[in-house]
């Protein structure tokens, strides 16, 4: 393997103080040499930091074009300290590049001692908005561990993608918000409310350094690098913000950096439309079915009955003895994802493209069901709100029944929840 060291590191920009900034950005970078100055002008545009100076890594892995030059002529910025390190790796891949920017971008953080430092990731061949760090920062300020955005295709380059490629992933797309709302709805997130979205993507991850660390850094994986570390972080029980402000726009072609990448999906889905659908997108009574056990897992870990095995491992199809692991685990997400990983009824069973339009009209179905259910239970709460509270010459007569609240709890099933 030959590198260049991260100290001293060919770097470009701003003097290299050690931590005049919160966050750093992160970007893997391969053969960039078309995309990387719209890349490097969005990071430059960046606006809403209180004129704080914007930290940048930028990872250059067996580059044989002329992305070097490129950054080189860019990365002299106002605000923005940028540091490169380049290596060349036979067995380098878009998981191992990620983690190793991250890392980078870690370990300067950590030269200032802080551990409110934040990381953040995007592509080389992606355009992020103005905002795109001011409105992380601000999500994390609002509490959250970790902050993913959404993505949105170039459109010049969705442009000349096929007819039926952009049909199919709006039917895809419109049956992803209608399961976000029903998560929403079903398994509440204090720190995740409505509206929300279940993207997780390195075109536009945030996370405290904290976090990070604490999760054991991003994997360094071949394919699915940032659905893996969103998963690390949720088994952690870190609050995962998805933010629907937050799109960053990314590349749409056909010959991507990554095998098994996004570019690959969108290539193998033109060759075979007929192709399965994302593993989120299961049939409607699947979904309910998770997201119900999803609930009940969470509530059981909070009042500490997890440990109850024959309550809950029977009608999940747990043998008793992994059961028992699983409930020995220490937070709520490691038991979810333990029991979605070991359940054969929780086993991913994505929905084929016919069957999309069946599900959205499930899932609506469903939706304004739940719709009636909670107009119903707000205006028996209103009418309740509404009745005089009975006087005490009434209740001494016997006219009126005196509530007993304390009584109705003590009665409900000690099993409730």
């Amino acid at each position: 393997m030959k590198s260049v060291p991260m100290v001293p590191a060919p770097r470009y920009g701003a003097p290299m103080m050690a931590r005049p900034f919160r966050a750093v950005v992160a970007i893997p970078v391969r053969n960039e040499a078309q995309r990387i100055g719209a890349c490097l002008d969005a990071l430059a545009r960046q606006d809403g930091l209180g004129g704080r100076t914007l930290g940048l890594v930028l990872f250059l892995n067996n580059c044989t074009d002329a992305t070097a030059a490129v950054v080189a002529a860019r990365a002299d910025v106002p605000g923005l300290a940028v540091r490169v390190v380049a290596q060349d790796f036979a067995g380098a891949h878009a998981g191992w590049a990620r983690r190793e920017a991250m890392e980078a971008a870690a370990s300067w953080l950590e030269e200032g001692g802080g551990a409110d430092g934040v990381i953040l990731t995007t592509d080389a061949d992606s355009r992020v908005p103005p905002d795109w760090v001011a409105l992380n920062l601000a999500a994390i300020d609002a509490g959250a561990d970790a902050v993913a955005g959404r993505i949105a295709l170039n459109p010049d380059e969705a442009a000349r993608l096929p007819a039926r490629l952009h049909a199919r992933g709006r039917l895809e797309g419109a049956y992803e918000v209608l399961l976000d709302e029903l998560a929403a709805r079903l398994d509440p997130l204090p720190h995740d409310p409505w509206p929300n979205h279940a993207t997780a993507s390195g075109a536009t991850l945030a996370v405290r350094l904290d976090a990070y660390r604490a999760a054991g850094g991003l994997p360094a994986l071949p394919v699915g690098e940032d659905r893996a570390f969103v998963a690390a972080l949720l088994a952690r029980d870190a609050r995962l913000r998805h933010a629907p402000e937050i799109t960053v726009v990314t590349s749409g072609r056909l010959d991507g950096r990554a095998p098994g990448g996004a570019a690959e999906t969108m290539r193998r889905r033109c060759e075979d439309p007929a192709s399965p659908c994302d593993p989120r997108l299961e049939p409607p009574w699947r979904a309910l079915l998770r997201l119900a056990v999803r609930r009940r897992l969470r509530r059981w870990h909070a009042a500490g009955r997890i440990g109850r095995v024959p309550a809950w491992a029977p009608w999940l199809g747990l043998r008793a003895g992994a059961a028992r692991e699983i409930a020995q685990l220490g937070t709520a997400g490691a038991v979810i994802a333990a029991v979605e990983a070991a359940s054969p009824l929780l086993a991913p069973r994505p929905l084929s493209p016919p069957a999309l339009p069946g599900a959205i009209r499930t899932a609506r179905a469903v939706l304004r069901l739940l719709g009636e259910v909670e107009r119903l239970r707000d205006r028996f709460a209103a009418a309740r709100s509404r009745s005089p509270e009975p006087t005490p010459e009434a209740l001494a007569v016997g006219l009126v029944p005196a509530r007993a609240p304390e009584a109705t709890r003590a009665a409900e099933p000690a099993g409730h929840v």
